[in-house]
């Protein structure tokens, strides 16, 4: 990663970002393309608008983004530290993942908050993402920006009737006296290894292994958190029918975000 100050604006040069890929594929609901290359969205209530200044030298401006806010929030969040020209060369070890990283290189994984994370992959199952999006717009508006737990403490199925998420309202809630009353503490559940993280997750109502496998990868950068949906099963069933290949060890989710795009566009 690079990047200059330009005014009240960032300039960041980084290769290996995609706008649409990383922000539109489903792995974060608060992000709306509001012009050509550019994208408004929110980690918890810190606002970002973002425009693709120059695709083919991967140059993007961060617009009214101070130095500090660049390096305190959203260096962490687009996970700029990663090096992910070395992960595809990695990946592209194995033929089918060559012909996804090739396709959708630009897709990063976000470090989401864990609790945003985990509330609205609860309000995702079996959901469409204009849907999910409507919910978590009200959720907001509700609050006057995204809540936490604690603010969360006390609401009912009922009293949520008015996010209109049918049997999702009692899960949120059942997660929320989870997470304040301790017995799934999140930053507890991001140092267990995966398989204890997914099952802590698992004791919350309505969180399935895909639910916990996306708020592991997505919101705790469990990298090796594996999310499996129809669109992964079909991939592992085409392409991997005895398992990953062992180019993906330690990163089987961020793989796992190039076969998804590939199969559902190309598969």
């Amino acid at each position: 990663m690079d990047y200059t100050v330009s005014g009240r604006d960032i300039l960041l040069h980084q290769p290996d970002l995609d706008l649409d890929e990383t922000l539109d594929c489903g792995q974060a609901f608060r992000w709306v393309k509001t012009a050509e290359d550019t994208y408004e969205g929110y980690r918890l209530d810190s606002f970002l608008r973002i425009s693709a200044e120059d695709k083919a030298d991967g140059v993007f401006r961060l617009h009214d983004t101070t130095e500090r806010q660049l390096l305190d929030e959203w260096y962490d969040y687009l996970d700029l530290g990663t090096d992910y020209g070395e992960l595809k060369r990695r990946f592209s070890e194995d033929e089918t993942l060559a012909k996804a990283c090739a396709y959708a290189g630009g897709i990063r994984i976000l470090r989401q908050d864990k609790w945003e994370a985990l509330s609205s992959f609860i309000i995702s199952q079996n959901n469409n993402i204009p849907r999910i999006k409507g919910i978590i717009g009200r959720l907001v508006e509700h609050y006057g920006g995204y809540p936490s737990s604690q603010r969360l403490s006390g609401e009912t199925a009922e009293s949520l009737g008015f996010l209109r998420s049918g049997f999702r309202a009692k899960y949120l809630v059942d997660a929320v006296e989870k997470v304040n009353g301790g017995q799934t503490e999140l930053e507890r559940v991001a140092r267990l290894p995966l398989a204890e993280a997914q099952r802590a997750l698992m004791t919350i109502k309505g969180v399935g292994p895909k639910v916990a496998m996306c708020t592991l990868l997505f919101g705790m950068h469990k990298t090796d958190a594996f999310p499996v949906d129809v669109w992964m099963k079909r991939a592992l069933e085409r392409w991997y029918p005895n398992g990953l290949p062992e180019c993906v060890s330690g990163y089987e989710g961020t793989a796992q975000q190039y076969l998804f795009h590939y199969i559902r566009n190309c598969g």
